[in-house]
């Protein structure tokens, strides 16, 4: 004879622990269920496209690849690398939320802006080591500073999306004129003796000043610590427009290059703090907002094409 565990209490006598104790092991039970829940973020970007996977707030692991043509193919392709690397099948991802310039092109259940993505990111990373007041963020093509409150709500930011000035794109091109591979730009910096000062910040009248530079003798490593030097004043103006408040926290892909993060730091005279993987934040943050909504909305989308809703 089977039997259910009510009655086991019943029998046992203990009539009252089992009214008790069984709402604790249901309560108990759905904690382990959104512990299990699986989450996608998804940041395309203007260059670069960032999926991150979460099994509750546990970090599963990410993909990135440039964005190309077809970014809803990007987005596709990088979620079948994951599911696959993980031993997952793609309807267990119970909640996505996109963000980035292709937001709006993805399927996804949520959309948000890559502030609030940012933002939600930085302070969860920084959580337990400082409060992050200013956060610096540097893209494939634009440039945001965002200034946040003593709860990691936004309260104000400047962005320069009009050119590539100052933005990874920038670096891109000035390392393939001087023939250094992109991730060798901060290590030569360091080596640098006598920073020639760069003028123009334009992508266009800035090869043309640093293959003038090159003409002249300068030393390569002396003209990486220039141009490091002229992004970290562009970016630092922006930063002191809407005042410069410790913790101050670096990401996106240039936040990789140890030589910017110098330049940066001794432009606003503090310290800088910097994620193990910069490249990856915004995506993160789209993530724990997939997770904090899917608790909300249970409802598994896994997904689908579908209309998308807006929490911009």
């Amino acid at each position: 004879m089977v039997f259910s565990t009510t009655q086991v209490f019943h029998t046992s006598g203990h009539a009252y622990l089992a009214q008790r104790l069984l709402p604790c092991l249901a309560c108990l039970l759905q904690v382990l269920l959104y512990a299990m829940k699986i989450v996608a973020g998804i940041d395309i970007g203007s260059t670069t496209t960032k999926v991150v996977l979460l099994r509750g707030l546990t970090f599963l692991g990410s993909k990135t690849s440039s964005t190309g043509t077809n970014c809803k193919r990007t987005v596709k392709l990088l979620l079948e690398e994951l599911v696959e690397d993980y031993g997952l099948r793609e309807d267990e991802i119970q909640y996505s939320v996109a963000t980035g310039y292709g937001r709006r092109i993805v399927p996804a259940n949520e959309i948000i802006t890559e502030i609030t993505a940012n933002a939600k990111a930085a302070t969860w990373l920084m959580r337990d080591k400082a409060n992050v007041r200013t956060i610096i963020n540097i893209g494939g093509q634009d440039c945001k500073v965002i200034a946040l409150d003593d709860r990691g709500i936004m309260t104000d930011f400047a962005m320069n999306d009009k050119c590539a000035a100052g933005t990874g794109r920038f670096l891109e091109v000035m390392s393939r004129i001087l023939e250094v591979e992109l991730d060798e730009l901060g290590i030569l910096s360091e080596r640098a003796e006598n920073i020639p000062h760069i003028n123009s910040l334009c992508t266009v009248f800035g090869e043309s000043e640093v293959i003038s530079l090159l003409s002249q003798g300068k030393k390569v490593e002396d003209i990486i610590a220039g141009i490091h030097q002229s992004i970290a004043k562009r970016v630092g103006a922006m930063v002191k427009k809407i005042g410069v408040k410790e913790a101050v926290f670096f990401d996106g892909g240039p936040a990789f290059n140890t030589g910017l993060k110098s330049a940066l730091e001794r432009e606003l005279e503090t310290g800088i703090s910097i994620p193990p993987d910069p490249q990856i934040t915004t995506a993160l943050g789209a993530a724990l907002v997939a997770y904090e909504h899917s608790i909300r909305n249970p409802a598994r989308c896994h997904l689908k094409e579908k209309e998308t809703r807006c929490t911009e």
